[in-house]
């Protein structure tokens, strides 16, 4: 399960202070990931996946610049936004680490200093997943369910393979899917529906 036993004396101290609550084999394998992996924490269990593909990350950092003018910097949109490639999430009491593609916080939520840490566990008003066929049952599913116990309020699931953006807005019953785009549309998508979205460019070399 990922939690540690009950342990006293010495044998406790080969916990990490840092992270109490998971097994000392789960940490240490989190701390030395080797850099060509993307290391995560999941209830408890060490989760590694190999670095994102060129046309996953060609479409994360377009969509991440498209939305950094209007959404974080204010140009051309109404800002109140700050938006951060792939951050370290730690959420929950074990706690969970995950690392979204992209993840969104409306600024009037953030603490004092929060842009200064390592890590954070302030939960997003939003979390972007750019799916491949290595992560997309994590991003769907474990990944899913952690957002929406945090109370991420929408979640995008992107596939640069379909050319598609799916948009879930957190729901009483769960998620619930607004709207699936795809192509070369232009489109408007909550939580960042002030201003178009043209999503040719999240596909384009």
């Amino acid at each position: 399960m990922g939690y540690a036993p009950g342990m006293s004396g010495d044998a406790a101290r080969t916990f990490d202070p840092e992270f109490p609550n998971l097994a000392p084999d789960v940490v240490d394998g989190y701390r030395n990931a080797p850099e060509t992996m993307v290391a995560e924490i999941i209830d408890g269990e060490l989760s590694l996946m190999p670095r994102p593909r060129l046309e996953h990350a060609r479409s994360a950092g377009r969509l991440g610049a498209d939305l950094d003018g209007p959404f974080d910097r204010g140009r051309g949109g109404p800002g109140g936004w700050v938006i951060l490639p792939e951050p370290e999430l730690r959420l929950g009491p074990l706690p969970d680490v995950v690392v979204p593609d992209l993840a969104g916080w409306r600024r009037e939520r953030l603490p004092e200093g929060f842009i200064t840490g390592a890590f954070a566990a302030v939960a997003p008003d939003w979390c972007c997943e750019v799916l491949s066929p290595s992560t997309e049952k994590v991003d769907r599913g474990r990944k899913l369910a952690i957002y929406y116990r945090e109370g991420v309020g929408h979640v995008w699931l992107v596939s640069p393979t379909l050319h598609s953006v799916e948009v879930y807005r957190r729901a009483d019953i769960g998620w619930l899917l607004l709207a699936t785009f795809e192509g070369d549309a232009v489109v408007r998508a909550e939580p960042f529906d002030a201003v178009p979205l043209d999503l040719a460019g999240l596909w384009a070399l």
